[in-house]
């Protein structure tokens, strides 16, 4: 199993500088123990017009066999058809990406304490890999490199020389070229898509595989037009892992998208709880008015705008009324406790056809959310910035449209009926602003009147003379029934 790494440069800035950047000498021939066999690393040439580094690993057949027993945990699946006669000791697969990481570990992460500015810096890379098992063709070769910045080659290589009739094998042999990537960028490139073109590892695929997928893809894997595939194969086809994997990749779009960090959007659970939330009455209030207003305007269809835990969305699945229940949120930890409360993957068929939860950001229209009765956001918008809240309105008023649209929100006048609350002080760390009830039917007013809409107000939970309810909802109808149905 063979892969060359090459650059080129001048008096100014020498080619050899990537034995600084490997961590390499040119100078010597070095050897590595690995758990299948061993590594060895050379320079067969290395000068400063031109350098190249040669990772030769040297797979242990019976060893490979003996870890992985053929199948099962752990188990090649090449390896549990032919124990003994296979192609890894020769075509490139998770065992050489698994070599890469070994041997070049400080440049996989871009560390280079010698030369810092050539370690940030894009390089003239040349990288061969004589046997690469293509599983999906140079089609897929070319899908999969391309669009990261490389140039491609992908030479099929033949069942036999001396036979041409038989056509191509599944294996070619690869040179990729490119003068925008840093070694770190090309590392993690092969690291990754190595394996997913072998579509096999030798090792059983853990959860925290999924930890490995993402540091190795960060920047460049998000926005891959491949990345469905790379992430199924990547990680075995396990299911449970991809749907993981793809929903923390979706979160990183969305914060790149968003200018912000992760931790910034995916807040809606904090981080030292995820346990089931103590019934608090004015919570079980705030649901059964949520509940009452659906049933008045005659919902079936509803979406849970920003559903958090799925507390909502567990109390409309018991009443049968509502044929389709879809819980959205940005938060991938909200969803997954959200899921387990529902207990989603015990659900009978017929129930769980009436459910679904659903990634999103409501900051951004999203068809999927287009063509429903009614929508909800129970203490929802409280959480967002002022500047934020016209794009939260038109995705949900301007384009969704559902002909009801409830809002609830905490009435910021009675706080002070809180005796744990300080003065001054919001009722939930996360909450940018809370409303007076002017504020907040000013607000529905405006929104009601720019996207056809009429509003009423309703209290949630004992109305107080003089400050009013914890809690104030606002109902929010399309003015005519031609507009719902179009909607």
């Amino acid at each position: 199993m063979f892969l060359t790494i090459s650059t080129s440069g001048d008096a100014a800035h020498p080619a050899t500088d990537l034995g600084y950047l490997l961590h390499k000498h040119p100078d010597k021939a070095q050897k590595f123990s690995t758990s299948h066999g061993t590594a060895h690393v050379f320079y067969p040439e290395a000068d400063d017009e031109r350098c190249t580094a040669a990772l030769l690993l040297e797979i242990d057949t019976v060893a490979l066999v003996r870890k992985g027993k053929g199948k099962g945990r752990g188990g090649a699946p090449d390896a549990a058809l032919a124990q003994y006669v296979n192609d890894r000791p020769y075509a490139a697969s998770s065992l050489l990406a698994v070599a890469l990481s070994h041997v070049f570990s400080s440049a996989l992460r871009g560390v280079c304490t010698a030369r810092p500015e050539r370690a940030a810096a894009p390089l003239p890379l040349r990288i061969e890999v004589p046997a690469l098992p293509a599983r999906g063709g140079t089609g897929l070769v070319r899908a999969l490199f391309e669009p990261l910045g490389w140039t491609v080659t992908a030479d099929p290589v033949p069942l036999d020389t001396e036979f041409p009739q038989w056509g191509d094998s599944r294996y070619v042999r690869l040179v990729l070229k490119s003068r925008t990537l840093t070694l770190a960028e090309a590392l993690r490139h092969l690291y990754v898509l190595l394996p997913v073109l072998d579509d096999a590892k030798h090792y059983w695929v853990a959860p925290d595989e999924v930890d490995k997928l993402l540091r190795a893809g960060e920047g460049w894997l998000p926005g891959h037009p491949e990345q469905k595939l790379i992430t199924s194969r990547y990680l075995s086809r396990r299911w449970s892992l991809t749907r993981q994997a793809t929903e923390r990749l979706e979160l990183v779009r969305l914060a790149e998208a968003d200018d912000s960090e992760v931790e910034e959007i995916d807040n809606a659970v904090e981080e030292e709880t995820e346990t089931e939330e103590r019934p608090a009455p004015l919570a079980v209030q705030r649901r059964d008015a949520i509940v009452a207003a659906l049933h008045a305007c005659g919902a079936a269809r509803v979406l849970d705008l920003g559903c958090g835990q799925g507390q909502l969305v567990q109390a409309l699945l018991k009443d049968v009324r509502f044929t389709e229940i879809v819980g959205v949120d940005v938060s991938v930890r909200a969803l997954t406790i959200a899921s387990r409360r529902l207990k989603l993957d015990r659900m009978g068929e017929r129930q769980a056809a009436r459910v679904k939860l659903v990634q999103g950001s409501l900051a951004y229209t999203d068809k999927r959310l287009v063509g429903y009765d009614a929508a909800v956001l129970s203490e929802v918008i409280e959480h967002l910035d002022l500047p934020r809240l016209p794009a939260l309105e038109y995705s949900v008023f301007g384009h969704a449209r559902p002909r009801t649209v409830l809002v609830t929100t905490p009435n910021v006048e009675y706080n002070v009926r809180w005796e744990t609350l300080p003065a001054g002080h919001v009722r939930h760390g996360d909450h940018r602003f809370e409303w007076t009830r002017e504020e907040f039917r000013a607000w529905a007013a405006t929104v009601a009147a720019r996207h056809g809409y009429n509003v009423e107000f309703l209290p949630v939970g004992p109305e107080d003379p003089e400050v009013g309810p914890p809690t104030q909802m606002a109902v929010f109808t399309l003015t005519t029934e031609k507009e719902a149905k179009a909607a």
